[in-house]
């Protein structure tokens, strides 16, 4: 059905899409029977699937990743849909706009996506809300979801002071969420992948492991880097995650490159997702888990379009996958035929 209607989709501005598509899904699961109906159609029971990664227990492998629901508000259809772990955010401490429309571009001819949104985000305070107000009232068949929190600095706060913003986020989201994400590998944010350098990178990471009990009780916390950096500052990363004792890494975020491209929006700036990246990122995945020696569990996100690209990251050695563009361009189809083609493993 998605792909019948995804060509009259693409003929409209992709923000204003995406904001069409989630309010009519949330009406959808409202109507009498339409949430048990998304569930038939494509969530995939199979105990096969489940897997128990950094001390938690999913569902499945496939999860959705940050950037699709900034602020909390689609976690109950995205479940429906099959989902086996939702990423909320990037969230920061203060409601910002992000950047100004249009901030979204299709690249049909390379199956991607450039997006500049720069964290555009209602605030920690109401994400907290709405996720706490979803695992208040969740139906029974939701009760084995995932969430997790993916946190960000706000524009304004300079790279010094950036510390703390990312204190305030995780501080306030840490009693609704299962785990956190540490994103410093957006390309939409000024001089946010400057904390990716070594020393920052430590001090903020340090900070939050510190902060990391609350009556006795921890979260996992993941580090999302882009696949922009080189083989060395990749030896870095390892060492840091390592050193600094957090759960594990998110491999990829969107790039900058804009190698081999060949729509029209090519030379739009921002992060670029989809198809083009799917070799990188699992590179990374590859180059990382070596490196390593499996120390610390891979989420593997970057171009995932089919089971196969899938299946490609979790041989590289990921854990577990996510998908954003991929989810776009292909439908909640997707999740299904990754699903069932993990349980045929």
């Amino acid at each position: 059905m998605y792909q019948l209607i995804k060509p009259i989709l693409f003929q409209f501005d992709p923000e204003k899409v995406h904001y069409f598509v989630t309010r009519n899904l949330k009406r959808f699961n409202k109507f009498p029977g339409g949430a048990a109906l998304s569930r038939a159609l494509w969530d995939v029971k199979d105990k096969g699937l489940e897997r128990e990664v950094f001390g938690l227990k999913f569902k499945n492998l496939v999860g959705l990743a940050a950037g699709f629901d900034k602020n909390g508000e689609m976690i109950s259809e995205m479940a429906n849909l099959g989902f086996g772990f939702i990423e909320v955010g990037t969230v920061t401490p203060l409601p910002q706009p992000g950047n100004p429309k249009p901030r979204m571009f299709r690249l049909p001819a390379d199956g991607a996506l450039i997006n500049r949104m720069g964290f555009n985000n209602l605030g920690v305070d109401v994400v907290a809300q709405r996720i706490a107000a979803y695992r208040k009232n969740r139906s029974a068949v939701q009760q084995d979801v995932i969430i997790g929190g993916n946190i960000g600095k706000n524009k304004v706060t300079p790279n010094e002071d950036a510390v703390s913003d990312y204190i305030k986020c995780f501080d306030r989201l840490f009693d609704v969420v299962d785990y956190f994400v540490v994103n410093v590998s957006s390309p939409n944010t000024p001089g946010l992948r400057e904390l990716q350098e070594k020393e920052p990178l430590m001090q903020l990471l340090n900070t939050l492991q510190q902060r990391n009990n609350k009556n006795g009780v921890s979260r996992p916390i993941l580090l999302k880097i882009a696949p922009d950096l080189t083989n060395e500052q990749l030896d870095d990363i390892v060492e840091i995650v390592t050193g600094s004792g957090i759960a594990g890494l998110i491999a990829t975020n969107t790039t900058i490159s804009r190698e081999g491209l060949n729509s029209p929006a090519k030379n739009e700036t921002g992060g670029l997702s989809g198809k083009p990246l799917t070799e990188r990122s699992t590179e990374v995945i590859k180059y990382i888990a070596q490196k390593s020696k499996g120390a610390f569990p891979i989420i593997g996100v970057g171009g995932i379009h089919s089971a196969e690209d899938a299946l490609k990251k979790l041989n590289a050695g990921a854990s577990l996958v996510q998908l954003y563009t991929g989810f776009i361009y292909e439908g909640p189809g997707l999740i299904q035929r990754i699903n069932k083609r993990i349980a045929r493993r």
